[in-house]
């Protein structure tokens, strides 16, 4: 977002004979978007949402559209709806890609080269009011292509080339030495929408500050969606697992745009309306961090009386959530030399 200065999220761990005893927490500021936004026109709220977000614009001006939309009954055909997932879809790609960079590849200076080249390559579809065809879209994908092959992402879901940055990282998290133990872990779903988005206006904004299912903050993401989609089996999956679950579904999104980007064939959920009442209505998007959540009620005039959003920042950081779980008691042990 841009309101950067508010956004810091402070987390300490507790260290006691090499086991993680505690880890806190301290949330966010969120950004006043409810009042920035109470008596505007829809209209001119959607025209400035891609100033007040620098990460995910697009997934976040899909879920206002697709509230407003829900919320004056209005019926979206099915080409518009296409459009909308693979710009989505598009920028999960480039977020997802973003983070594995940061967070993984920074210190290696030949992938940058690629990295770039896939940017490139999606903002082809990012940067488009139309669906792109023909010779731009084909030169996109190929260009996509090479560059996650040059990074030693094959086709083949899960596999990475020997010796590749990837293969090299997944490596040194292995040599990682924290011992966890097993716990039943949950992960947020489509199927938890309609529960969350009548918490959304019904509910005062605390919820969307520090959601909860049923007193459970479940984790959401590329790992949630990869454990949902294939029904794995629950467990307490580490950094390893969270790098393969992205690099992994970067493979199964660029091959979607490659087959053409059906919407048949699409992810199932990726962009949910539910109309709530009178004027009323909320949209869920799957977006690179996780399932993000708009709300809105409008007055007589068209104008937005009320706002709610619930990003994915608030589940995995809640206090109860995913990361405070994943870390509490695992044992910190010596590596051999």
């Amino acid at each position: 977002m841009s309101l950067a200065s508010r956004n810091k999220i402070d987390v300490t761990v507790s260290i006691a004979a090499d086991v993680i005893a505690a880890v806190e927490i301290v949330p966010r500021a969120r950004p006043p978007l409810a009042w920035l936004f109470a008596g505007k026109q829809a209209s001119s709220v959607l025209e400035g949402l891609p100033r007040l977000f620098a990460l995910c614009a697009a997934a976040q001006q899909s879920a206002l559209l697709a509230a407003i939309e829900a919320a004056r009954e209005e019926e979206i055909i099915l080409a518009t709806k296409q459009h909308r997932i693979t710009l989505v879809v598009a920028e999960r790609i480039a977020e997802l890609l973003r983070g594995l960079f940061v967070g993984h590849l920074t210190p290696n200076v030949g992938s940058a080269a690629a990295v770039r080249s896939v940017m490139h390559g999606i903002s082809v579809f990012i940067g488009s009011e139309q669906p792109i065809r023909g010779p731009a879209r084909r030169e996109a994908i190929a260009r996509i292509g090479a560059a996650m092959a040059a990074l030693g992402i094959t086709r083949e879901a899960g596999a990475l080339k020997s010796g590749s940055p990837f293969a090299l990282r997944i490596a040194e998290l292995d040599e990682v030495d924290l011992k966890s133990i097993s716990i039943e872990h949950s992960f947020l779903s489509v199927a938890d929408d309609r529960n969350i988005v009548e918490r959304l206006l019904a509910d005062d904004d605390t919820f969307c500050c520090c959601p909860d299912l049923e007193g459970h903050a479940p984790e959401t993401g590329p790992l949630a969606r990869q454990m949902t989609r294939d029904r794995l089996p629950p467990g307490r999956p580490g950094a390893v697992e969270r790098l393969m679950a992205r690099i992994t579904e970067m493979v199964r999104l660029c091959a979607w745009l490659e087959a053409g980007a059906h919407l048949e064939s699409a992810e199932h959920g990726i962009i949910e309306s539910y109309r709530l009442g009178p004027g009323r209505a909320a949209a869920a998007v799957e977006c690179a961090r996780g399932r993000l959540y708009h709300a809105v009620e409008l007055d007589p005039r068209g104008r937005i009386s009320r706002f709610e959003f619930l990003a994915p920042t608030e589940w995995n950081f809640h206090r109860c959530g995913p990361l405070v779980r994943g870390l509490r008691g695992a044992v910190l042990t010596a590596r051999p030399h």
